[in-house]
C-alpha cells in the first residue's frame, strides 16, 4: 500500500458472485451514527477501532468491515478480527453468505440491496440479511478512480 494512502487498491474478483461459509468467524462491532444513511461519525470512529485491533494483534487482512445498516440513524460495523478486543463487542457470525460486488457512488444501495435480493433468488436461496463492505473510504475511492461496495447476503 502507498504510504501516503489509507486503504489499498481493491481487487473485485475473488469476491464477485461467491458463496463462502463461515463457522463462528469473530467480528468486534462498533456502532456508527448517521442521518438517513449517510455515516456521521465514521471518520472519527474507524481510525481508533483500526489502531486498538492493531495494538491487540486482532487485524485481519483484507481488513473486512461489514456494516449492517440496521437503522435510518446508524450502523453497526462488524470486523473481523483475530481475537477479541476490548471494550468491543464480539459476535460470531456462521452460515453461508452470497457475495456480489458493485460498482459506483454510494447513493446506489438500495438498488445494490434489490440486486442482491434478487441475484440470491436467481441462486434458489433467500437473503435473511444483507451487510454492505465499503472497501475503500471516499478519499481513497477517488484516488483509485473506483468505488467498489461488495454485498454479502446470509442466505439459508
Amino acid at each position: 500500500m502507498d504510504p501516503g494512502e489509507c486503504c489499498p487498491k481493491f481487487d473485485p474478483a475473488p469476491w464477485e458472485n461467491q458463496e463462502i461459509v463461515w463457522d463462528n468467524k469473530l467480528f468486534v462491532v462498533d456502532r456508527i451514527a448517521s442521518f438517513f444513511h449517510i455515516p456521521l461519525n465514521a471518520m472519527k470512529k474507524i481510525p481508533v477501532l483500526i489502531k486498538k485491533l492493531d495494538e491487540a494483534g486482532a487485524a485481519v487482512e483484507p481488513m473486512l468491515m461489514l456494516w449492517d445498516e440496521n437503522s435510518l440513524w446508524g450502523a453497526d460495523i462488524y470486523t473481523a478480527a483475530q481475537k477479541e478486543v476490548p471494550p468491543y463487542k464480539s459476535v460470531r457470525l456462521s452460515g453461508a453468505y452470497l457475495t456480489k460486488v458493485f460498482e459506483g457512488p454510494y447513493k446506489d444501495a438500495g438498488k445494490w440491496a434489490k440486486e442482491m435480493m434478487s441475484f440470491a433468488e436467481s441462486k434458489g436461496k433467500t437473503a435473511e440479511k444483507l451487510y454492505f463492505w465499503y472497501t475503500t473510504c471516499p478519499a481513497c475511492a477517488k484516488k483509485h478512480g473506483a468505488n467498489f461496495v461488495v454485498l454479502f447476503a446470509k442466505v439459508g
